[in-house]
């Protein structure tokens, strides 16, 4: 039988107590794990090597993160990456978002919360980074957050936001609800994926029911999609 080659994992953080407790945990979860404790060598990884997810402290000794994080964007822009980083503040995280980032921690955190972040993002598969996202004619601004259908401004909540831009950067693709949970709101609701369809129903009656053309998709017994449907 076939030997499935493990998911490979890159740790840039400088910390080594701290980078060697995640690679633990991560390869307890059978992933193969690369290394870094300084910024220098974690960029020659990352430039050498392909990654399906590079775990990315922000203070590093030699190349900060930051730079860390926008050089891979210039050359990669499907990898995820998840930033760590002791620093808290909202304009700190919206940079970095920004600039490519797919996720963060703040530290101090719980291993098993690092890990759910790892799988859920792991789970996502290609991400889409254009700054405006367009289906059929809708359209997705990622940098102003504001949405338009056939030129008429919408009002989104963040989470009704956050739930379409999902969506919107994945086109044709069908998502249980399990997975717009752990990406939209950040961590597991076991029980209360209903949360799901109510705010799915939200965004209909703002984003579909106004035009005679529904871009919001329900695959009974699968979850939710977005694009031109007649099963929609």
């Amino acid at each position: 039988m076939e030997e499935i080659e493990a998911m490979r994992i890159l740790i840039v953080e400088d910390e080594k107590k701290l980078c060697e407790l995640i690679a633990r945990a991560l390869k307890a979860e059978r992933f193969a794990v690369d290394e870094a404790t300084d910024g220098n060598q974690g960029w020659a990884l990352a430039n050498s090597y392909e990654y399906d997810l590079i775990i990315l402290d922000l203070m590093l000794p030699g190349m900060g993160g930051a730079e860390i994080l926008r050089r891979i964007r210039l050359q990669n822009q499907q990898v995820p990456i998840l930033i760590l980083t002791a620093q808290d503040a909202t304009e700190e995280k919206v940079r970095n978002f920004e600039a490519g980032a797919d996720d963060y921690l703040t530290k101090p955190f719980a291993f098993a919360e690092l890990v759910i972040r790892v799988k859920a993002l792991l789970r996502r598969g290609p991400v889409t980074r254009a700054s405006v996202l367009r289906v059929g004619d809708l359209e997705v601004d990622r940098l102003s957050q504001h949405v338009k259908r056939a030129g008429k401004k919408i009002e989104l909540t963040s989470k009704e936001y956050a739930l379409l831009e999902y969506l919107a950067a994945n086109p044709g693709r069908v998502f249980s609800r399990t997975m717009i949970i752990e990406h939209v709101w950040d961590q597991s609701f076991e029980g209360l994926t209903n949360i799901v369809d109510v705010y799915i129903r939200h965004l209909r009656s703002k984003v579909d029911d106004p035009f005679p053309t529904k871009l919001i998709r329900t695959v009974r017994g699968v979850g939710y999609g977005l694009g031109e449907s007649t099963d929609a």
